[in-house]
Protein backbone atom coordinates (compact mmCIF):
# COMPACT_ATOMS: atom_id res chain seq x y z
CA UNK A 1 0.00 0.00 0.00
CA UNK A 2 1.55 3.30 -1.11
CA UNK A 3 0.35 6.45 0.65
CA UNK A 4 1.03 9.90 -0.76
CA UNK A 5 0.36 11.18 2.78
CA UNK A 6 0.06 9.19 5.98
CA UNK A 7 0.31 9.27 9.75
CA UNK A 8 0.89 11.38 11.74
CA UNK A 9 -0.84 13.72 9.27
CA UNK A 10 -4.55 12.91 9.44
CA UNK A 11 -6.73 13.65 6.42
CA UNK A 12 -9.20 11.89 4.15
CA UNK A 13 -6.47 9.88 2.42
CA UNK A 14 -4.97 8.67 5.70
CA UNK A 15 -8.39 7.87 7.15
CA UNK A 16 -9.35 5.71 4.15
CA UNK A 17 -6.03 3.86 4.20
CA UNK A 18 -6.40 3.03 7.89
CA UNK A 19 -9.90 1.65 7.34
CA UNK A 20 -8.67 -0.55 4.49
CA UNK A 21 -5.68 -1.79 6.49
CA UNK A 22 -7.92 -2.79 9.41
CA UNK A 23 -10.21 -4.67 7.06
CA UNK A 24 -7.32 -6.49 5.38
CA UNK A 25 -5.90 -7.43 8.77
CA UNK A 26 -9.28 -8.87 9.84
CA UNK A 27 -9.26 -10.99 6.64
CA UNK A 28 -5.81 -12.35 7.47
CA UNK A 29 -4.03 -10.54 4.64
CA UNK A 30 -0.48 -9.19 4.85
CA UNK A 31 0.08 -5.47 4.32
CA UNK A 32 3.11 -3.25 3.89
CA UNK A 33 2.91 0.56 3.67
CA UNK A 34 5.25 2.92 1.83
CA UNK A 35 4.88 6.55 2.95
CA UNK A 36 6.83 9.79 3.44
CA UNK A 37 8.68 10.55 6.66
CA UNK A 38 7.10 13.14 8.97
CA UNK A 39 10.29 15.23 9.08
CA UNK A 40 13.73 15.28 7.48
CA UNK A 41 15.82 14.39 10.55
CA UNK A 42 13.64 13.47 13.53
CA UNK A 43 10.89 11.27 12.15
CA UNK A 44 8.03 10.99 14.65
CA UNK A 45 5.85 8.91 12.37
CA UNK A 46 5.02 5.34 13.43
CA UNK A 47 7.21 2.57 12.00
CA UNK A 48 4.23 0.22 11.89
CA UNK A 49 0.46 0.39 11.82
CA UNK A 50 -1.90 -2.37 12.95
CA UNK A 51 1.19 -4.54 13.33
CA UNK A 52 2.28 -4.05 9.69
CA UNK A 53 5.56 -2.37 8.67
CA UNK A 54 5.66 1.17 7.30
CA UNK A 55 8.62 1.93 5.03
CA UNK A 56 9.37 5.65 5.26
CA UNK A 57 10.98 7.53 2.38
CA UNK A 58 12.78 10.86 2.88
CA UNK A 59 10.47 13.83 2.41
CA UNK A 60 10.34 17.61 2.31
CA UNK A 61 7.51 19.84 3.58
CA UNK A 62 5.05 21.29 1.10
CA UNK A 63 5.63 25.03 0.83
CA UNK A 64 3.16 26.90 3.02
CA UNK A 65 1.79 23.70 4.53
CA UNK A 66 4.55 22.13 6.61
CA UNK A 67 2.44 19.24 7.94
CA UNK A 68 2.09 17.85 4.40
CA UNK A 69 5.20 16.00 3.27
CA UNK A 70 6.36 15.22 -0.28
CA UNK A 71 8.37 11.99 -0.61
CA UNK A 72 11.80 12.20 -2.21
CA UNK A 73 12.51 8.48 -2.82
CA UNK A 74 13.45 7.19 -6.27
CA UNK A 75 11.61 4.70 -8.49
CA UNK A 76 14.48 2.26 -7.92
CA UNK A 77 14.05 2.42 -4.15
CA UNK A 78 10.31 1.88 -4.35
CA UNK A 79 10.93 -0.99 -6.77
CA UNK A 80 13.31 -2.68 -4.30
CA UNK A 81 10.80 -2.38 -1.45
CA UNK A 82 8.03 -3.89 -3.59
CA UNK A 83 10.29 -6.63 -4.92
CA UNK A 84 11.24 -7.66 -1.38
CA UNK A 85 7.59 -7.80 -0.27
CA UNK A 86 6.26 -9.47 -3.48
CA UNK A 87 2.65 -8.24 -3.11
CA UNK A 88 -0.31 -9.63 -5.02
CA UNK A 89 -1.60 -6.08 -5.55
CA UNK A 90 -0.18 -2.56 -5.19
CA UNK A 91 -2.75 -0.13 -3.76
CA UNK A 92 -1.70 3.48 -4.50
CA UNK A 93 -3.67 6.12 -2.60
CA UNK A 94 -4.09 9.59 -4.12
CA UNK A 95 -1.02 9.23 -6.34
CA UNK A 96 0.98 12.24 -7.46
CA UNK A 97 4.67 12.30 -6.48
CA UNK A 98 5.35 9.09 -4.55
CA UNK A 99 2.43 7.48 -6.36
CA UNK A 100 4.00 8.22 -9.75
CA UNK A 101 7.15 6.40 -8.67
CA UNK A 102 5.13 3.54 -7.25
CA UNK A 103 3.05 2.97 -10.38
CA UNK A 104 6.23 2.91 -12.48
CA UNK A 105 7.86 0.47 -10.06
CA UNK A 106 4.82 -1.80 -10.04
CA UNK A 107 4.66 -1.77 -13.83
CA UNK A 108 8.34 -2.69 -14.15
CA UNK A 109 7.77 -5.63 -11.79
CA UNK A 110 4.65 -6.75 -13.69
CA UNK A 111 2.58 -6.21 -10.52
CA UNK A 112 -1.09 -5.21 -10.78
CA UNK A 113 -1.74 -1.74 -9.42
CA UNK A 114 -4.91 0.00 -8.25
CA UNK A 115 -4.68 3.79 -8.22
CA UNK A 116 -7.21 5.55 -5.98
CA UNK A 117 -8.14 8.93 -7.44
CA UNK A 118 -8.86 10.97 -4.31
CA UNK A 119 -7.54 14.48 -4.82
CA UNK A 120 -8.25 16.86 -7.71
CA UNK A 121 -4.79 18.38 -7.54
CA UNK A 122 -5.04 20.28 -10.87
CA UNK A 123 -7.93 22.31 -9.43
CA UNK A 124 -5.65 23.52 -6.65
CA UNK A 125 -3.52 25.46 -9.14
CA UNK A 126 -5.92 28.40 -9.40
CA UNK A 127 -6.64 28.38 -5.66
CA UNK A 128 -2.93 28.76 -4.97
CA UNK A 129 -2.36 31.48 -7.55
CA UNK A 130 -0.97 29.42 -10.44
CA UNK A 131 -3.85 28.75 -12.88
CA UNK A 132 -1.40 28.22 -15.75
CA UNK A 133 -0.25 25.01 -14.06
CA UNK A 134 -3.63 23.29 -14.25
CA UNK A 135 -3.11 21.67 -17.66
CA UNK A 136 0.44 20.58 -16.79
CA UNK A 137 -0.85 18.95 -13.61
CA UNK A 138 -3.62 17.19 -15.54
CA UNK A 139 -1.05 15.76 -17.95
CA UNK A 140 0.83 14.32 -14.99
CA UNK A 141 -2.37 12.81 -13.58
CA UNK A 142 -2.99 11.20 -16.98
CA UNK A 143 0.51 9.68 -17.04
CA UNK A 144 -0.03 8.13 -13.62
CA UNK A 145 -3.41 6.58 -14.34
CA UNK A 146 -2.44 5.41 -17.82
CA UNK A 147 0.21 3.22 -16.16
CA UNK A 148 -2.17 1.87 -13.50
CA UNK A 149 -3.86 -1.47 -14.04
CA UNK A 150 -7.15 0.09 -12.95
CA UNK A 151 -8.21 3.42 -11.45
CA UNK A 152 -10.86 3.76 -8.77
CA UNK A 153 -12.91 6.96 -8.77
CA UNK A 154 -14.96 8.06 -5.74
CA UNK A 155 -17.84 9.74 -7.58
CA UNK A 156 -19.70 9.91 -10.87
CA UNK A 157 -18.38 13.45 -11.40
CA UNK A 158 -14.78 12.24 -11.12
CA UNK A 159 -15.42 9.21 -13.31
CA UNK A 160 -16.72 11.49 -16.08
CA UNK A 161 -13.83 13.88 -15.49
CA UNK A 162 -11.23 11.12 -15.88
CA UNK A 163 -12.95 9.71 -18.96
CA UNK A 164 -12.92 13.19 -20.56
CA UNK A 165 -9.17 13.26 -20.00
CA UNK A 166 -8.86 9.97 -21.90
CA UNK A 167 -8.12 7.81 -18.86
CA UNK A 168 -9.35 4.23 -19.30
CA UNK A 169 -10.17 1.33 -16.95
CA UNK A 170 -11.91 3.59 -14.42
CA UNK A 171 -14.33 2.06 -11.90
CA UNK A 172 -16.38 3.56 -9.08
CA UNK A 173 -15.46 3.00 -5.45
CA UNK A 174 -17.03 5.25 -2.83
CA UNK A 175 -16.22 5.56 0.85
CA UNK A 176 -17.68 4.04 3.96
CA UNK A 177 -18.85 5.84 7.07
CA UNK A 178 -18.61 4.71 10.68
CA UNK A 179 -22.29 4.72 11.61
CA UNK A 180 -21.48 3.69 15.17
CA UNK A 181 -19.23 6.68 15.79
CA UNK A 182 -21.24 9.18 13.76
CA UNK A 183 -24.74 8.89 15.16
CA UNK A 184 -27.46 11.31 16.35
CA UNK A 185 -27.10 9.79 19.80
CA UNK A 186 -23.78 11.67 20.10
CA UNK A 187 -25.60 15.01 20.23
CA UNK A 188 -24.28 16.79 23.33
CA UNK A 189 -26.54 19.39 24.93
CA UNK A 190 -23.74 20.63 27.21
CA UNK A 191 -21.55 21.25 24.16
CA UNK A 192 -24.44 23.00 22.41
CA UNK A 193 -24.92 25.27 25.43
CA UNK A 194 -21.24 26.18 25.24
CA UNK A 195 -21.31 26.84 21.50
CA UNK A 196 -24.71 28.56 21.47
CA UNK A 197 -25.16 30.28 24.87
CA UNK A 198 -28.12 32.27 23.54
CA UNK A 199 -29.82 29.32 21.88
CA UNK A 200 -28.42 30.02 18.41
CA UNK A 201 -28.84 27.47 15.65
CA UNK A 202 -25.44 26.00 14.83
CA UNK A 203 -24.17 25.94 11.24
CA UNK A 204 -20.99 23.87 10.98
CA UNK A 205 -18.04 23.11 8.74
CA UNK A 206 -15.51 20.32 9.31
CA UNK A 207 -12.28 20.10 7.36
CA UNK A 208 -8.86 21.46 6.57
CA UNK A 209 -8.56 25.24 6.78
CA UNK A 210 -6.86 25.61 3.42
CA UNK A 211 -7.55 27.49 0.19
CA UNK A 212 -9.15 24.55 -1.64
CA UNK A 213 -11.85 24.20 1.04
CA UNK A 214 -13.20 27.74 0.37
CA UNK A 215 -14.17 28.27 4.00
CA UNK A 216 -14.11 32.03 3.41
CA UNK A 217 -17.32 31.60 1.39
CA UNK A 218 -19.12 31.06 4.70
CA UNK A 219 -18.79 34.79 5.38
CA UNK A 220 -22.14 35.18 3.57
CA UNK A 221 -23.74 33.33 6.49
CA UNK A 222 -22.07 35.28 9.29
CA UNK A 223 -24.90 37.78 9.80
CA UNK A 224 -27.86 35.37 9.72
CA UNK A 225 -29.89 36.26 12.83
CA UNK A 226 -30.02 33.66 15.59
CA UNK A 227 -27.24 31.49 14.13
CA UNK A 228 -23.59 30.83 14.82
CA UNK A 229 -20.90 29.32 12.64
CA UNK A 230 -18.84 26.47 14.10
CA UNK A 231 -15.56 25.77 12.29
CA UNK A 232 -13.91 22.44 13.14
CA UNK A 233 -10.43 21.88 11.78
CA UNK A 234 -7.00 23.42 11.45
CA UNK A 235 -4.71 24.50 8.65
CA UNK A 236 -2.66 27.32 7.15
CA UNK A 237 -5.62 29.73 6.83
CA UNK A 238 -6.73 29.47 10.44
CA UNK A 239 -5.71 32.98 11.50
CA UNK A 240 -6.97 34.71 8.35
CA UNK A 241 -10.32 32.92 8.71
CA UNK A 242 -10.56 34.01 12.35
CA UNK A 243 -10.27 37.59 11.14
CA UNK A 244 -12.76 37.01 8.33
CA UNK A 245 -15.30 35.26 10.59
CA UNK A 246 -14.95 37.00 13.97
CA UNK A 247 -18.28 35.71 15.31
CA UNK A 248 -17.58 32.07 14.52
CA UNK A 249 -16.44 29.48 17.04
CA UNK A 250 -13.17 27.85 15.95
CA UNK A 251 -13.00 24.44 17.61
CA UNK A 252 -9.60 23.46 16.19
CA UNK A 253 -8.82 19.91 15.10
CA UNK A 254 -11.19 17.34 16.58
CA UNK A 255 -10.93 13.58 16.20
CA UNK A 256 -12.63 10.41 17.39
CA UNK A 257 -15.51 10.87 19.80
CA UNK A 258 -14.90 14.62 20.11
CA UNK A 259 -15.48 15.02 16.38
CA UNK A 260 -18.61 12.86 16.58
CA UNK A 261 -20.00 15.05 19.39
CA UNK A 262 -19.33 18.25 17.48
CA UNK A 263 -20.89 16.85 14.31
CA UNK A 264 -24.06 15.55 15.98
CA UNK A 265 -24.50 18.80 17.91
CA UNK A 266 -24.89 20.88 14.74
CA UNK A 267 -28.22 21.94 13.28
CA UNK A 268 -26.92 22.20 9.72
CA UNK A 269 -23.72 21.23 7.92
CA UNK A 270 -22.21 23.28 5.09
CA UNK A 271 -19.66 22.17 2.49
CA UNK A 272 -18.35 24.95 0.19
CA UNK A 273 -15.26 23.29 -1.36
CA UNK A 274 -15.65 22.83 -5.12
CA UNK A 275 -12.67 20.49 -5.61
CA UNK A 276 -13.66 17.69 -3.22
CA UNK A 277 -13.77 14.42 -5.12
CA UNK A 278 -16.03 12.76 -2.56
CA UNK A 279 -16.96 14.71 0.58
CA UNK A 280 -16.53 12.29 3.47
CA UNK A 281 -17.63 14.86 6.05
CA UNK A 282 -21.00 15.05 4.27
CA UNK A 283 -21.56 11.36 4.97
CA UNK A 284 -20.49 11.82 8.58
CA UNK A 285 -22.95 14.69 8.99
CA UNK A 286 -25.77 12.67 7.44
CA UNK A 287 -24.97 9.67 9.67
CA UNK A 288 -25.31 12.11 12.57
CA UNK A 289 -28.77 13.11 11.27
CA UNK A 290 -27.56 16.58 10.30
CA UNK A 291 -28.88 17.87 6.94
CA UNK A 292 -26.38 19.41 4.55
CA UNK A 293 -25.99 22.31 2.15
CA UNK A 294 -23.17 21.72 -0.33
CA UNK A 295 -21.77 23.12 -3.53
CA UNK A 296 -23.07 21.29 -6.60
CA UNK A 297 -19.76 20.03 -7.94
CA UNK A 298 -17.69 16.90 -7.34
CA UNK A 299 -18.63 14.31 -4.76
CA UNK A 300 -21.65 16.11 -3.26
CA UNK A 301 -23.58 15.54 -6.50
CA UNK A 302 -23.80 11.84 -5.56
CA UNK A 303 -24.22 12.28 -1.82
CA UNK A 304 -26.89 14.96 -1.51
CA UNK A 305 -30.46 14.30 -2.62
CA UNK A 306 -31.83 17.84 -3.13
CA UNK A 307 -35.09 18.65 -1.34
CA UNK A 308 -34.77 15.42 0.66
CA UNK A 309 -31.44 15.13 2.53
CA UNK A 310 -30.13 18.64 1.90
CA UNK A 311 -29.60 21.27 -0.77
CA UNK A 312 -27.04 21.90 -3.49
CA UNK A 313 -26.11 25.34 -4.80
CA UNK A 314 -24.31 26.27 -8.01
CA UNK A 315 -20.52 26.78 -7.80
CA UNK A 316 -19.76 30.43 -7.09
CA UNK A 317 -23.38 31.26 -6.23
CA UNK A 318 -22.89 32.53 -2.68
CA UNK A 319 -26.34 34.11 -2.67
CA UNK A 320 -27.65 30.62 -3.42
CA UNK A 321 -25.64 29.23 -0.50
CA UNK A 322 -27.22 31.79 1.81
CA UNK A 323 -30.71 31.11 0.47
CA UNK A 324 -30.37 27.33 0.90
CA UNK A 325 -29.08 27.68 4.45
CA UNK A 326 -31.85 30.14 5.30
CA UNK A 327 -34.45 27.72 3.94
CA UNK A 328 -33.41 25.01 6.39
CA UNK A 329 -32.05 26.80 9.42
CA UNK A 330 -35.30 28.66 10.17
CA UNK A 331 -37.73 25.85 9.34
CA UNK A 332 -37.60 23.31 12.16
CA UNK A 333 -40.12 20.97 10.53
CA UNK A 334 -38.33 20.82 7.19
CA UNK A 335 -34.98 20.44 8.89
CA UNK A 336 -36.28 17.52 10.96
CA UNK A 337 -37.59 15.79 7.83
CA UNK A 338 -34.28 16.31 6.02
CA UNK A 339 -32.42 15.01 9.10
CA UNK A 340 -34.42 11.79 9.15
CA UNK A 341 -33.90 11.21 5.43
CA UNK A 342 -30.17 12.00 5.65
CA UNK A 343 -29.71 9.49 8.47
CA UNK A 344 -31.58 6.75 6.60
CA UNK A 345 -29.66 7.36 3.36
CA UNK A 346 -26.21 6.45 4.70
CA UNK A 347 -27.19 3.34 6.64
CA UNK A 348 -25.49 0.39 4.96
CA UNK A 349 -22.58 2.46 3.63
CA UNK A 350 -20.29 1.00 6.27
CA UNK A 351 -16.55 0.55 5.85
CA UNK A 352 -16.74 -3.28 5.92
CA UNK A 353 -19.18 -3.17 2.98
CA UNK A 354 -17.03 -0.71 1.03
CA UNK A 355 -13.82 -2.62 1.80
CA UNK A 356 -15.32 -5.84 0.47
CA UNK A 357 -16.12 -3.93 -2.72
CA UNK A 358 -12.46 -2.90 -2.81
CA UNK A 359 -11.39 -6.55 -2.58
CA UNK A 360 -13.48 -7.17 -5.68
CA UNK A 361 -11.60 -4.38 -7.46
CA UNK A 362 -8.28 -5.91 -6.38
CA UNK A 363 -9.37 -9.21 -7.93
CA UNK A 364 -10.40 -7.37 -11.11
CA UNK A 365 -6.96 -5.71 -11.33
CA UNK A 366 -5.23 -9.08 -10.95
CA UNK A 367 -7.32 -10.50 -13.82
CA UNK A 368 -6.64 -7.46 -16.01
CA UNK A 369 -2.91 -7.72 -15.37
CA UNK A 370 -2.93 -11.43 -16.25
CA UNK A 371 -4.64 -10.63 -19.57
CA UNK A 372 -2.10 -7.86 -20.23
CA UNK A 373 0.73 -10.32 -19.63
CA UNK A 374 -0.85 -12.72 -22.10
CA UNK A 375 -1.09 -10.01 -24.74
CA UNK A 376 2.52 -8.98 -24.12
CA UNK A 377 3.69 -12.61 -24.43
CA UNK A 378 1.83 -13.10 -27.73
CA UNK A 379 3.20 -9.81 -29.08
CA UNK A 380 6.73 -10.82 -28.15
CA UNK A 381 6.36 -14.20 -29.88
CA UNK A 382 4.99 -12.60 -33.04
CA UNK A 383 7.82 -10.08 -33.18
CA UNK A 384 10.63 -12.51 -32.34
CA UNK A 385 9.60 -15.63 -34.27
CA UNK A 386 6.93 -14.66 -36.73
CA UNK A 387 4.33 -16.66 -34.78
CA UNK A 388 0.84 -16.00 -36.17
CA UNK A 389 -1.14 -17.07 -33.11
CA UNK A 390 -1.53 -20.71 -34.16
CA UNK A 391 0.24 -23.82 -32.85
CA UNK A 392 3.86 -23.02 -32.12
CA UNK A 393 6.42 -24.86 -34.28
CA UNK A 394 8.40 -27.58 -32.53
Amino acid sequence: MVAESFLPHMNGVTHSILQVIRHLKARGDEVMVIAPTSSWLDDEAPAEVEGFPVHRLPSVPLSGYSSVRVAAGTVARVRRILADFTPDIVHIASPFVLGWRAVQAASSLQLPSVCIYQTEIPAYAARYGAPWLEEVLWQHVERIHDQATITLSPSSFCTDQLHRRGIQRVHRWGRGVDTQRFHPGKRDEALRAELAPNGERLIGFVGRLAAEKQVEDLAVLADLPGTRLVIVGSGPLKESLRRRLPGAHFAGFQGGEDLARHMASLDLFVHPGESDTFGQTLQEAMASAVPVVAVGRGGPLDLVDPSRTGWLYAPGDLAGLRDRVTDLVYDDGKRAAFSEAAFATVQGRTWPVLCEQLIGHYERAIRVRERQRGVQARTYLRQSSGWDGGVLPR
